[in-house]
């Protein structure tokens, strides 16, 4: 058995931004990861086109305020700004016109104009949406895309909360490859994954295959769907509203399925969006050759994602070809080489891309902020506020519910200063956000995608 001061579960862009925290204030601590390597839903990887590609999160969102942009700039990242506007927009096989495209826009604007307005009767975005083709457009963005579930599961009230993320940025060299170069002084037990948490003791004890660790308290960043599964067995357990808040914060998922296309570009640019609106919400999103690759990088949300997921990465690659062959031809066929299909939904210990709350529940982010018996404080993207599902607001909230934690071992005394608190504070409570006429937050952005 080890005896710390804290203990942190999960190895995320939360989990080390936690242990940080509290090892400049002079804590001991332990850092235990379920999986073999650190970054959570933030990963990138060169196996499958060669090149770097971030199978999670991948927007650098929210530049102005996000903690992960100056380390990009300071390892000298290569960084593109990204506005979040669809460029090319097809109803089926057919291209959107000019008026198509400037009814999607009014759309969004006036779906911005309603949330603003919301009464509180019916908690569901899809309660806002008018009907036909642009408003479906425009909710596409706000919904699957965006948020990882469809429209009619998506708290109006949770909806509101989230941020504007302008600036977003992407990198060449991979968010998931910035987030491991950040994290890589922390040390970590990898492959350890925590079967209980006992706390009805002093402290608490964490059970792992591997032995028991025992603290001072606990940092849990686990996602709310790992504990809903309860992969976690907590002893005693956790008060009622706790529990029910992991399953009223449900994951959404959002898939990538990118394509190497050679020899052509389709008419394209580098870094165009094309949105294909299609029956049954089997529609897709494509950010067209990032950074001048050969890449069509395909993305489906919401329910569509998790049915892709459970039909295989075949039946998700003929999809996204097939839908290029609707738009440019039977002789894009010729020019397909490489293709994969991200699977987050599969993830033991992450299950989904982001949580979203429950049409009525949006206030079980703010249960899990509080902390259990000063013992067992949780944090991550699900509770970034309106830095919500973004790997800069995991980061944040760890910085923070580190520093809460901190001031109250020290009874009451902030360690490492009161002005700092306020700072990390402040960057994850911005005012509401948002233009829905673009893609994704932080895709399986936890341990999350592109």
């Amino acid at each position: 058995m080890t005896d710390v001061d804290v203990v942190i579960v999960g190895a995320g862009a939360a989990g080390l931004a936690a242990a940080k925290t509290v090892r400049a204030a002079g804590l001991s601590f332990k850092v235990v990861e379920a999986m073999d390597r650190i970054g959570g839903r933030a990963f990138t990887s060169s196996d499958h086109f060669g090149v770097p590609f971030d199978i999670g999160c991948a927007w650098l969102h929210a530049a102005d305020r996000n903690p992960f942009f100056e380390e990009a700039k300071t390892a000298d990242w290569t960084l593109h700004h990204h506005p979040m506007e669809v460029d090319h927009l097809y109803f089926g096989r057919t291209k959107a016109g000019e008026t198509d495209e400037a009814d999607m826009r009014d759309a969004d604007a006036q779906l911005a104009k309603l949330l603003e307005t919301y009464d509180g009767r019916d908690d569901r975005v899809s309660a806002l949406l008018a009907s036909g083709h642009a408003p479906r457009a425009a909710a596409t963005f706000a919904g699957p895309m965006d948020f990882g579930v469809d429209y009619d599961e998506i708290s109006v009230q949770d909806f509101r909360q989230a941020a504007d993320l302008e600036p977003n940025y992407f990198t060449r060299e991979g968010f998931g490859a910035l987030v491991a170069r950040w994290g890589a002084d922390v040390p970590v037990e990898l492959s350890t994954p925590v079967n209980k948490i006992r706390w009805d003791g002093n402290g608490v004890e964490i059970v792992t295959p591997r032995g028991w660790i025992r603290g001072r308290a606990v940092i849990v960043t686990a996602s709310p769907a790992v504990l809903a599964f309860e992969e976690i067995d907590f002893f005693p357990d956790l008060p009622e509203a706790h529990m029910r808040a992991f399953f009223d914060l449900p994951m959404g998922l959002l898939t990538k399925i990118p394509v190497e296309i050679t020899g052509t570009r389709l008419g394209l640019r580098p870094f165009e969006d094309l949105l294909i609106e299609r029956p049954a919400r089997h529609d897709v999103y494509f950010l067209c050759f990032p950074f001048d690759l050969d890449l069509m990088v395909g993305f489906v949300g919401g329910d569509f994602a998790w049915e892709l997921s459970a039909a295989g990465e075949a039946a998700g690659v003929d999809f996204v070809v097939n839908r290029l062959v609707d738009i440019f031809g039977g002789d894009i066929r010729s020019h397909v080489r490489r293709s994969m299909m991200t699977n987050w939904a599969a993830e033991r210990y992450v299950r989904g891309a982001y949580a979203a709350a429950r049409p009525g529940r949006a206030g079980a982010r703010d249960v899990l902020k509080q902390p259990v018996a000063d013992k067992i404080f949780f944090a991550g993207e699900h509770l970034a506020g309106p830095l919500m599902q973004t790997c800069a607001g995991a980061r944040l909230s760890g910085e923070a519910v580190a520093l809460q934690l901190i001031e109250r071992l020290n009874g009451g005394c902030p360690a490492v200063g009161t002005s700092q608190r306020r700072e990390m504070g402040d960057k994850i409570q911005e005012p509401i956000r948002r233009s829905s006429v673009g893609p994704a937050r932080d895709d399986q952005n936890g341990v999350q995608p592109t």
